[in-house]
């Protein structure tokens, strides 16, 4: 969605009037997740080369990710950014914000955050931020002045009660917490922990100041959508604390407040649940959410070899949704990628290869592309990016948090022009994903191949332009083999357009044949398919 910002360079994205009819920006969209903290720390200016991260190191990065200019071949090619909480907050993460219309001071001021959404807006790439709706930091002025005065108007602004309802939270966790040590002090509701006191969203008054808070990013500072944190929490029904029906009522009236104020908005939301519970959300309390379930059968299936899940997985989403949803394969809450991979390099590029070529709306957490590597606590998920072997350059000064101990090899300047890395593979993904709209803009039809560790399925569109996908999920080779389609084809040569080696084989009647070298572990083929009829 587009704004009307009151940033000059954001014009540069706006339209006069939305077309209701055209196909939505992000339908088509690669979106990278971006710790600022962890990013990049500027060389100049007041926070230049303090460890930190920050607006105006992010911004001189920009043309890694995407340099605005389409024939270069040196950028990433991602289209959005969605960055994590940039708010004033007292832990490092942010996610207990204590001004919901502040720029976190250690990353920037708010004239630094407007060139950057320019600086970015030019090189035609979205900027989606974090907004936690569901709860507050208990530092803030609202619930400080709740707590201290039980007749201020800020009282019902949280849930209390005076004594402990006596049931836990979804995982187990104490949600009921004492607003002091006395004992006979009354408790107030944080689903997460006592720091992030939970919002009465059944407060008109509180719902009215988040529609503010709303309307401040997307009118005055110009940002393009928001990922909505933790929202199937944000209504509770008693012991229910999770996707309760009164939570998507109230989503689906602040979605189409958003879009009131810009029709192009989008919208993405944290809902980590089963399939069936996060297509309820979708299209009208959010414009799409996050997909867990097909990401952790994806990486399952690359450990053990077996693609048979992933193909059974990507069927029932297929069938669950009638919009694009929102893939990946990890985020900031999460192990990384290679870790969860035993640190395979081969798996690691399956992984791309399988969330690129899937339908859906693709997003990246960055350093995945470079196999970032790091396990629980989650400041070791969330460590600096990783520019180089010795970690200069991501800031000249001691780090906020050490760089994993694999930086050396697994960097963005060891990697980047070397055609066999995993950062031109995934560059190289992004562009045919781009270039191909069987992979943006058809549906997928699963194949059921006989060998287990072969993932195969057809991406086709209204119009019968089609492709076949084959990924081997195993690290062993396959020989001669045929992968079966959904319906005949005309005879003749395989033709791959992944970039990866020439296949040996053909297409005839209703299959397509690899000989020669077969299928390699871990490889991929998008094989280019005549058009159906």
């Amino acid at each position: 969605m587009l704004i009307l910002p009151a940033v000059s360079c954001a014009m540069a994205l706006s339209q006069p009037a939305a077309d209701t009819t055209a196909r939505p920006w992000w339908h088509d969209a690669v979106f990278y997740e971006v710790f600022v903290r962890s990013f990049a720390d500027s060389t100049d200016g007041p926070l230049a080369n303090d460890g930190v991260g920050d607006f105006r190191g992010l911004t001189a990065r920009l043309d890694y990710l995407n340099d605005g200019d389409p024939a270069t071949t040196t950028d990433l090619g991602i289209d959005a950014i969605w960055l994590m909480p940039i708010n004033e907050s007292p832990s490092y993460h942010g996610y207990d914000i204590v001004d919901y219309k502040s720029i976190d001071a250690e990353y920037g001021t708010p004239e630094d955050f407007r060139a950057f959404i320019d600086a970015a807006h030019e090189r035609g790439i979205r900027i989606i931020i974090d907004l936690v709706l569901n709860h507050c930091s208990n530092r803030h002025p609202w619930f400080e002045e709740a707590a201290s005065d039980p007749d201020s108007p800020k009282r019902d602004w949280f849930i209390w009660a005076d004594q402990d309802p006596g049931y836990r939270g979804p995982w187990g966790q104490q949600v009921w917490h004492r607003v002091s040590h006395d004992q006979d002090a009354p408790l107030y509701y944080g689903c997460f922990y006592r720091g992030m006191p939970d919002l009465n969203l059944h407060n008109p008054a509180v719902t009215a100041e988040l529609k503010e808070i709303a309307r401040f990013w997307i009118q005055d500072m110009g940002v393009d959508g928001f990922r909505l944190d933790a929202i199937k929490h944000l209504i509770e029904d008693g012991a229910t604390q999770e996707n309760t029906q009164a939570t998507i009522d109230w989503l689906e009236d602040f979605n189409a407040y958003c879009k009131s104020l810009n029709p192009d908005f989008f919208t993405v939301g944290e809902v980590w649940s089963t399939t069936d519970q996060v297509a309820r959300y979708i299209p009208a309390a959010v414009d799409t959410a996050f997909e867990f379930d097909l990401a952790q059968t994806i990486i399952d299936g690359l450990n053990t070899g077996d693609a048979t899940k992933i193909r059974d997985r990507i069927a029932l989403v297929a069938d669950a949704y009638d919009t694009p949803v929102a893939t990946f394969l990890t985020n900031h809450d999460q192990a990384r990628l290679m870790t969860q991979l035993g640190e395979s390099e081969s798996k690691a590029k399956a992984a791309a290869s399988i969330l690129l070529t899937l339908p859906g709306v693709p997003f990246i957490y960055y350093g995945e592309e470079i196999g970032h590597t790091g396990g629980k606590p989650d400041p070791n998920i969330r460590t600096p990016m990783q520019w180089d072997a010795t970690g200069e350059t991501f800031s000249a000064a001691e780090p906020w948090r050490a760089a994993q101990p694999d930086a050396v090899r697994r960097n963005v300047r060891e990697q980047q022009g070397h055609p066999g890395s995993l950062l031109e593979h995934y560059r190289r993904l992004i562009d045919l994903r781009k270039s191909t709209p069987a992979l943006t803009q058809a549906r997928v039809i699963p194949l059921d191949p006989p060998e287990d560790a072969i993932l195969a399925f057809i991406r086709r569109d209204d119009t019968g332009r089609q492709c076949l996908v084959v990924v081997n999920t195993s690290a062993d080779p396959i020989g001669w083999y045929a992968v079966p389609l959904d319906q005949p084809v005309p005879p003749g040569p395989l033709r791959d357009i992944s970039g990866n080696r020439r296949p040996f084989g053909s297409l005839s009647d209703d299959r397509a044949t690899f000989r020669g070298g077969g299928i390699r572990g871990h490889e991929l083929f998008v094989i280019e398919l005549p058009n159906a009829g």
